[in-house]
C-alpha cells in the first residue's frame, strides 16, 4: 500500500486541523494512518501523510465535486495541492 504526502495551503490552520473531513471523505476509501503536519514558519502551509490502497480512487475523490466541497469546508487552496507518491 503506497504512502502519500499532500501538501497545500490553507484559510484557518487550527480549523483545518480539528475538521473531521479527512475521516469522511477518507475512510469509505480505506486511507488509514493518516498524521497532519504543519509549517512552523508558516502555518497556513500544511501537509498530510496516510497510506492509500488505492491511488486513482483518491484522484478521482480530489477531483469530484464531493472532493471539492469538502475541500471548501477545510478551506483548502485547491490551486495549491500537491501530491507526493511514495517511491
Amino acid at each position: 500500500m503506497p504512502t502519500i504526502i499532500a501538501h497545500h495551503d490553507v484559510d484557518d490552520t487550527e480549523h483545518w486541523l480539528a475538521s473531521p473531513k479527512r475521516d469522511e471523505v477518507f475512510g469509505p476509501l480505506g486511507i488509514t494512518n493518516i498524521r497532519t503536519f504543519t509549517n512552523p514558519a508558516n502555518p497556513t502551509q500544511v501537509a498530510l501523510l496516510a497510506d492509500v490502497p488505492d491511488l486513482d480512487a483518491l484522484t478521482a475523490l480530489l477531483e469530484s465535486e464531493g472532493g471539492a466541497a469538502a475541500m471548501k469546508d477545510d478551506g483548502v487552496r485547491p490551486e495549491t495541492v500537491v501530491l507526493l507518491v511514495e517511491a
